[in-house]
């Protein structure tokens, strides 16, 4: 088991892409998050699932569960866009998918555009496990579209760290490279 950026401990951790400013993978989760295209959340589970599946990294987790928005942003935007990444994955890695048990309390602007010091300053993003006994003794696969400076995760993770015994994993769609 490793810390994840040296916070929170994390059994392992995968990322199925490279995130560059400009790059193809930057213009592709653009289109997945603002230009309701959640099937291209599909497409990357069908691709990065089965490369999971043949790895047998995640082969003990028992369930999977989304970095959640807030409510407001969900109507806004209409959709997760993990959502469908996560049902795929879910399918294809044969684990449950649960969405229901961590929401997020705090809404925050996007950090698209934000520098890499104040997306990881940004610590108001507030996550609530609605039971910490759910995940008791069981092992969860956090997943996420991108990430940048962890500091979503480590949010989301700090909170799943209330529950006894859990075992955290993060799978993401991609992962920003530094420059």
């Amino acid at each position: 088991m490793s810390n994840f950026y040296g916070k929170v401990p994390v059994q392992a951790v995968r990322s199925f892409l490279f995130y560059r400013k400009k790059g193809v993978t930057q213009k592709l989760i653009h289109q997945l998050k603002y230009k309701n295209q959640p099937e291209i959340g599909l497409f990357m589970a069908d691709w990065f699932g089965e490369k999971l599946k043949k790895s047998n990294v995640f082969v003990d987790v028992d369930y999977i569960i989304p970095v959640p928005l807030h409510s407001k942003k969900f109507t806004k935007r209409g959709y997760n866009q993990v959502t469908m990444f996560g049902e795929r994955l879910s399918d294809i890695l044969n684990i449950e998918y649960k969405s229901d048990i961590l929401i997020r309390t705090s809404k925050t602007k996007t950090q698209t555009l934000k520098q890499r010091f104040e997306r990881f300053s940004n610590n108001k993003t507030k996550f609530k496990l609605v039971d910490t006994t759910f995940f008791e003794n069981k092992h969860v696969l956090l997943i996420d579209d991108v990430i940048t400076t962890g500091a979503t995760i480590e949010a989301c993770a700090d909170e799943l760290l209330k529950t006894q015994n859990i075992t955290i994993s993060v799978a993401t769609m991609a992962y920003t490279q530094k420059d």
